[in-house]
C-alpha cells in the first residue's frame, strides 16, 4: 500500500493513439490542428490531472467537448468500450472527486454561458461558469446565488452542484439542493434530461424505463419504512454531503425530480450536469461585520449558542494557527496586529438587515447578549471596503494556511459537522487527536453557525510511517464525529477520501439504497468509479499526492486553482496551476531517476508554459498566497537565453533611444507596404523562431512620434511619457495619451517636468518580461537616475501615461533598491490616478458622450487604479460599461505579436460580449492593450485620457 500511495503516477511515454482516434470519431472532432479536442499526449494528461485535493491520478485521455451532444457521445463511447469518465470543471474539489485514470472530460472552455432571467430572480448557468462570474451578473439586480463557497473565485457551477456546495451564510436553506429550479443533464447512456419540460417525468419513463421504475420502487420502499424516514431526516438536519442525497426520496415525488436532486452532491457519478437554473436570493441591503477575538478556542466555541440566538447570518471560526497566518500576511496589516496570539481564536460575525433600522436593532441586541455573557465587545463595521477585507482573509484562509506549510509536504483539508451544542467538545477532542498523532501544525476553522468545521493537516507521504499514521488518525476521527451524531463530510463532498466510511455513517440498509441508485443510473459503472462509493476499504490512502519541492517563486502553491479564471492563457495552453504542475512533475521524474520523462516534459513546456505565459501577474491578484507565476516564467526565460542574446539585449538597453525610434519608423514603413511587411515578418519567424520575431499584421498602428522634450525648471510633477507611445502611434484620428495628458495638465494649471534624455529611458519591462537581467538592470538604472534628477531627489511625483509602464517603474524601484550606496525613494503614480485625483476636480466637463466600453488592464488592476479608471469613464460618458467578461488581453508588450493566438484566446469572451451593442467610444489605459482590444473587436480603442481631453475642451 505504501509504495502505491507515495509514488506519483507517471504516464506512459506513448499515448494510446487508437483511443484518441476512436474518441475523435465518436464526437466528430478534428484529428489534428489547433481545434483538436482529444489529447492523449502525456504532457496534456499530466497537467490536466491535478486538482486541489491530496489525490493524484493521471487520465488516459483528455477531452474538451464543445457541445452537449459531444458529451453524450463520449459517455456513449465509454459505456460501449468499457472505459471510465471523470467530468471536470474548476478542480477546486478537495476530496479527490475531480481526478480519474480514464477519460477526463474538461468542460471549462465551452460551457460558461450565464443568462439572467426574471429580473435576476433566476439565473440559467452552464457548468464551466464560476460562482463569482455568476454573481457579477446578478449584483446589478440586487441578487446572488444561494451557495457561497469560500472558493467562489474559482469554484464552477458544475462543481457546486456536484458537491452540493454551501458556504458561509447559506446553511442548508439556500444551498445548491434547495435553490435548484431545474436541471439539464446527460445520463451515462447518453440520454439527455431537461427537468423544466412539463412532460419531463413521462420522457424519463419512456427513454429510461428501468431507471424510472427503480427510483419509483426505492421511493415507495423508503416512505413505507418509518425507521428509514426518521434516519434520513436525522442525517439531513444539518449540512451533510456524505453519499447520495437520500432526502430526495422524501422531498420529491416524481422520479425525474428525485433523480435531478440525487445528481446534486453526486460528484459526477450519476450524470453530467449541462445546465442549471437557480432561484437566486436577495442581497441584504444592510450588512454589518465584526471580528471577535477570544482568549481560547473553548471560549469562542462556547459563545456560539448566544450568537446563534442573536440571529447572526454568519459565524466563521478561526483558531490560533489561522490567526498567525493572517498576522503574517502583509495585506492584513491593522486587523489583529495588537494580539499576541497564544491559544486565541476568533469569530467573524455578520448580521444582515432588511434595512438600516433592522440591522441596528440586531446589532444592539447582540451587543447586550454578548456583554451579559462576558464576551468581547461587538465592534461592527458597515464600510464595504473593510468588510471585503475581512472576508478576503477568511475566503483565502485554506490556501494561505496550506501555502505556509513545510516545503515538500502535502496539505489535507477535512470537513466535518456536528450539532452546534457538540462543537466545543468536538474541537477539544480534535486537538487531542492532533497531538496524539503528531499533527502539531494542524489548523481549525470553518462555519461555526452550522457546526461545520474544517481542519487542515500537512503530511509528507514519502516519510516512513506517514500512511499508517494517516490511517490510524482517520479511524479515530470517524469514531469521534459519528459518536457526536455528526457527518464526516458537510460540504466538500465524499470523494475518494471518505468513500470507505459511507456505510458506517448511514448503516447497511441506506447504503444499499445508494448502491442501487448508482446501479440504476450507471449500470456499467462508467462515471467516476471509486468516488463516493467504493469497494476498497483503503481508497482514502491510495493515489495520494506527493508535492516535491520546486522553485521558491511557486513552491507554496496548493493547486487550489484560484488563479485559473483570471489567466489569459487558460484556453490556449496552460494555467498557472498547470505550469506549476509541470515543474512538480519534472521534479518527481528526476527524483525517480526518469530523466527521459523530464526531458520530454521540458520540451513540451517551452511553448505551452514559457512562451505563452503573458507574465501579466493577474494570477497573483487571485492567489491567496500571492504567487506570481510570471516571476517563475521570467526566470525560465532568462535560463533559456543564450550569451549572444544577453549581450545584444544589454546593448539595446544602452542605445534605447535609437532602437525605439527605429521600431517606430519600421511600423510606419510597414503601413506603406503591407504585403512586404507581412512576408518579411513571416520569413523571419520561420528562420529565427516565432518567439523571437513578431508577426506584423495590418491592424497594427503606424509608428508614434518622438517623445516631447523641454520643460520648465520647476513644476508640480514629473511626466514620464512611456516609450510604447512613441513606438506605437495613436489610433487613427486620435492624438495619443501623452499629448492628451499634457493638455489636461495645462488646463488644470499643473506644470509638468520632462526628464532629461526622455527618448532613451524605459521602465525595463521589455527586458524583464524576457528574463534578460543585464539589459533590465541597465535600463532601470538609467531611468531611475534620470527620474531622481528630474524630481529633485524624489520630492516630486513621477506620473506615467501607460499603466503597464507605471507598474514597470514601481518594480524598477523595488529591483534597483539603492544607487551609489543610497536608498532610492520615488513616488510613482499612474496618469489615470493623477488625473482623477489632481486634474478632474479642476476640469469642467463640456461634452459627454452617451456610451463607452471600458477595458481595465492587468496593470491597472494590480496598481489599484480601476476605481479611478471608472471615475474618469463616468466623467466622459453617460454610461460606461466594463464587460462582465473582461480580462487581461495578453498582448503583454510584444507577446501578442509573437503569439497572436494567445491574445485571440484571451479576448474572445470580452469581444463576444461587446459585439451585441454599439458604443460611442472604446477606451483603456495602456497602448498595447488598446491595440489588442482593437484587434479583438474591430473597434478603435483609445486611452481614457484622450476622451477626457475631448470632454474638457
Amino acid at each position: 500500500m505504501t509504495a502505491s500511495a507515495t509514488a506519483i503516477r507517471s504516464a506512459v511515454s506513448a499515448g494510446d493513439e487508437s483511443l484518441a482516434a476512436a474518441l475523435e470519431q465518436a464526437i466528430g472532432a478534428p484529428l489534428e490542428g489547433a481545434a483538436r479536442r482529444v489529447s492523449v499526449a502525456e504532457f496534456d494528461r499530466i497537467v490536466a490531472g491535478v486538482d486541489a485535493s491530496h489525490v493524484l491520478l493521471t487520465p488516459d485521455a483528455v477531452v474538451t467537448p464543445q457541445s452537449l451532444e459531444q458529451v453524450a457521445a463520449v459517455l456513449g463511447f465509454a459505456a460501449a468500450a468499457g472505459r471510465h469518465v471523470t467530468v471536470r470543471s474548476g478542480g477546486t474539489s478537495l476530496s479527490g472527486q475531480a481526478s480519474g485514470d480514464g477519460i477526463l472530460l474538461d468542460t471549462r472552455s465551452a460551457f460558461r454561458r450565464i443568462d439572467v432571467e426574471d429580473g435576476g430572480a433566476r439565473v440559467r448557468v452552464q457548468p464551466g461558469a464560476t460562482v463569482r462570474q455568476v454573481n457579477a451578473r446578478l449584483i446589478r439586480h440586487g441578487r446572488k446565488l444561494g451557495p457561497d463557497p469560500a472558493s467562489e473565485i474559482a469554484a464552477t457551477i458544475g462543481g457546486v452542484i456536484a458537491n452540493n456546495s454551501s458556504g458561509m451564510a447559506c446553511g442548508t436553506h439556500q444551498n445548491s439542493y434547495r435553490t435548484l429550479a431545474s436541471l439539464t443533464f446527460v445520463l451515462p447512456s447518453g440520454t439527455i434530461v431537461d427537468t423544466a419540460l412539463p412532460d419531463a417525468d413521462a420522457r424519463l419513463a419512456s427513454t429510461e424505463p428501468a431507471l424510472h421504475a427503480g427510483l419509483t420502487r426505492l421511493r415507495d420502499e423508503i416512505r413505507g419504512r418509518a425507521d428509514l424516514v426518521a434516519e434520513i431526516e436525522r442525517q439531513y438536519r444539518g449540512k451533510n454531503t456524505m453519499g447520495y442525497g437520500l432526502n430526495s426520496f422524501l422531498d420529491f415525488g416524481e422520479p425525474v425530480q428525485i433523480l435531478a436532486h440525487l445528481l446534486v452532491g453526486s460528484e459526477g457519478t450519476l450524470g453530467f450536469v449541462a445546465e442549471a437554473v437557480f432561484d437566486t436570493v436577495t442581497i441584504a441591503p444592510a450588512i454589518g461585520t465584526a471580528l471577535l477575538v477570544f482568549d481560547s478556542l473553548d471560549a469562542a466555541t462556547g459563545i456560539l449558542p448566544v450568537l446563534v440566538a442573536t440571529g447572526a447570518a454568519t459565524l466563521e471560526l478561526m483558531d490560533a494557527a489561522s490567526l498567525r497566518v493572517i498576522q503574517a500576511d502583509p495585506t492584513a496589516a491593522g486587523i489583529i496586529d495588537d494580539v499576541v496570539v497564544a491559544g486565541h481564536a476568533a469569530l467573524l460575525v455578520e448580521y444582515h438587515g432588511a434595512d438600516d433600522a433592522d440591522l441596528a436593532a440586531q446589532i444592539e441586541r447582540a451587543g447586550v447578549a454578548l456583554a451579559a455573557a462576558g464576551a468581547p465587545a461587538l465592534e461592527v463595521t458597515r464600510d464595504a471596503k473593510q468588510r471585503a477585507r475581512l472576508w478576503h482573509f477568511r475566503k483565502g484562509l485554506y490556501a494561505a494556511i496550506a501555502g505556509a506549510r513545510k516545503p515538500g509536504t502535502t496539505a489535507l483539508l477535512e470537513d466535518i459537522a456536528v450539532p452546534v451544542e457538540q462543537l466545543a467538545g468536538t474541537c477539544a477532542a480534535l486537538q487531542e487527536l492532533f497531538g496524539r498523532h503528531g499533527y502539531d501544525d494542524a489548523v481549525i476553522f470553518g462555519h461555526a453557525k452550522d457546526g461545520n468545521i474544517h481542519f487542515l493537516l500537512t503530511e509528507d507521504f514519502t516519510a516512513d510511517g506517514a500512511i499508517e499514521r494517516q490511517a490510524l488518525f482517520t479511524e479515530e476521527l470517524v469514531d469521534l464525529v459519528l459518536g457526536a451524531g455528526g457527518t464526516l463530510k458537510a460540504e466538500h463532498g465524499t470523494g475518494r477520501i471518505m468513500a470507505p466510511f459511507v456505510e458506517r455513517q448511514f448503516g447497511p440498509e441506506l447504503y444499499a439504497v445508494m448502491r442501487e441508485v448508482k446501479r440504476l443510473a450507471d449500470p456499467r459503472g462508467v462515471l467516476n468509479p471509486g468516488v463516493l462509493l467504493t469497494d476498497s476499504p483503503t481508497s482514502h490512502l491510495e493515489h495520494l499526492k506527493v508535492t516535491p519541492e520546486v522553485e521558491a517563486e511557486v513552491d507554496r502553491c496548493v493547486e487550489c486553482g484560484y488563479c485559473e479564471p483570471v489567466c489569459p492563457s487558460k484556453d490556449v495552453t496552460l494555467t498557472p496551476r498547470q505550469r506549476i504542475a509541470v515543474r512538480r512533475a519534472r521534479a518527481a521524474a528526476r527524483a525517480h531517476g526518469d530523466t527521459a520523462l523530464d526531458a520530454r516534459l521540458a520540451a513540451a513546456e517551452q511553448y505551452a508554459s514559457v512562451q505563452t505565459c503573458a507574465a501579466d501577474g493577474m494570477c497573483q491578484t487571485a492567489c491567496p498566497v500571492l504567487i506570481n507565476t510570471g516571476d517563475l516564467v521570467r526566470r525560465l526565460r532568462e535560463e533559456d537565453a543564450n550569451a549572444p542574446t544577453r549581450t545584444i539585449a544589454a546593448g539595446v538597453a544602452k542605445a534605447w533611444g535609437g532602437v525605439s525610434r527605429g521600431a517606430s519608423v519600421a511600423l510606419s514603413a510597414a503601413k506603406l507596404v503591407p504585403p512586404v511587411a507581412t512576408l518579411a515578418s513571416a520569413a523571419g519567424r520561420v528562420v529565427l523562431g516565432s518567439d523571437v520575431v513578431p508577426q506584423w499584421s495590418g491592424d497594427l498602428p503606424r509608428g508614434g512620434a518622438k517623445r516631447a522634450h523641454g520643460s520648465p525648471a520647476t513644476g508640480d510633477a514629473v511626466f514620464f511619457s512611456a516609450c510604447v507611445g512613441s513606438m506605437f502611434g495613436p489610433a487613427d484620428g486620435s492624438m495619443g495619451a501623452a499629448p492628451a495628458f499634457r493638455l489636461l495638465a495645462e488646463r488644470a494649471g499643473v506644470q509638468l517636468i520632462t526628464p532629461e534624455r526622455i527618448d532613451s529611458l524605459c521602465c525595463g519591462t521589455p527586458w524583464k518580461s524576457k528574463g534578460l537581467a543585464d539589459g533590465y538592470r541597465t535600463a532601470i538604472e538609467n531611468t531611475v537616475r534620470a527620474l531622481l534628477a528630474a524630481s529633485d531627489g524624489g520630492n516630486l511625483p513621477i506620473v506615467c501615461d501607460n499603466s503597464s509602464c507605471t507598474e514597470g517603474l514601481v518594480h524598477a524601484l523595488e529591483n534597483v533598491g539603492e544607487l551609489d550606496g543610497r536608498p532610492v525613494s520615488l513616488t510613482i503614480i499612474d496618469a489615470v490616478d493623477f488625473a482623477a485625483e489632481r486634474l478632474l476636480p479642476g476640469l469642467p466637463i463640456t461634452a459627454q458622450i452617451d456610451s463607452l466600453a471600458l477595458h481595465p488592464t492587468c496593470s491597472s488592476t494590480r496598481l489599484g487604479s480601476n476605481e479611478h479608471l471608472r471615475q474618469l469613464a463616468g466623467a466622459v460618458a453617460v454610461e460606461a460599461v466594463v464587460p462582465d467578461a473582461w480580462g487581461c488581453c495578453a498582448f503583454a508588450g510584444d507577446r501578442g505579436m509573437l503569439h497572436p493566438e494567445l491574445t485571440a484566446s484571451a479576448t474572445a469572451a470580452e469581444a463576444a460580449e461587446l459585439a451585441g451593442r454599439d458604443f460611442d467610444a472604446h477606451a483603456s489605459c495602456n497602448r498595447t492593450c488598446e491595440i489588442g482590444m482593437t484587434r479583438a473587436t474591430g473597434e478603435s480603442y483609445v486611452h481614457i485620457l484622450e476622451l477626457l481631453e475631448r470632454a474638457t475642451r
